[in-house]
């Protein structure tokens, strides 16, 4: 059995070499998902100066019942995240899913993203 920290170790590892070829620019920043066991986070990053442009997620006051740790909760950030974003005139965004694989959670987030109006 790995070791949850182990586990990580290599979740950063993999999150570093996909940062390699995954840039965010003005144009088309960068999604980011991080996902933790009861929550889970977005954020829409232009890489070029370093700022978060747009962010969600399943803690905030505003978020409601819904929890993060689950399916549901990850669709309810995808659609908050991608509203916000469009409100500040993003459409187009590079998904970096984290080191995580695609599956779950961090895929019904960037599902629901797509469906609230984002192009990836």
């Amino acid at each position: 059995m790995i070791r949850k920290t182990a586990k990580n170790e290599i979740r950063i590892r993999i999150h570093r070499r996909i940062r390699q070829k995954v840039k965010g620019t003005a144009e088309r920043p960068r999604l980011a998902v991080f996902r933790s066991l009861k929550h889970i986070y977005a954020q829409v990053i232009d890489d070029r100066q370093g700022r978060t442009l747009v962010a969600a997620s399943s803690n905030e006051k505003s978020f409601g019942a819904g929890s993060g740790g689950n399916i549901e909760g990850a669709r309810l950030v995808g659609k908050l995240v991608a509203e916000r974003a469009q409100q500040k005139g993003i459409k187009k965004v590079v998904f970096d899913r984290g080191g995580y694989l695609y599956h779950g959670r961090v895929k019904a987030l960037a599902d629901a993203a797509r469906e609230a109006g984002l192009e990836f």
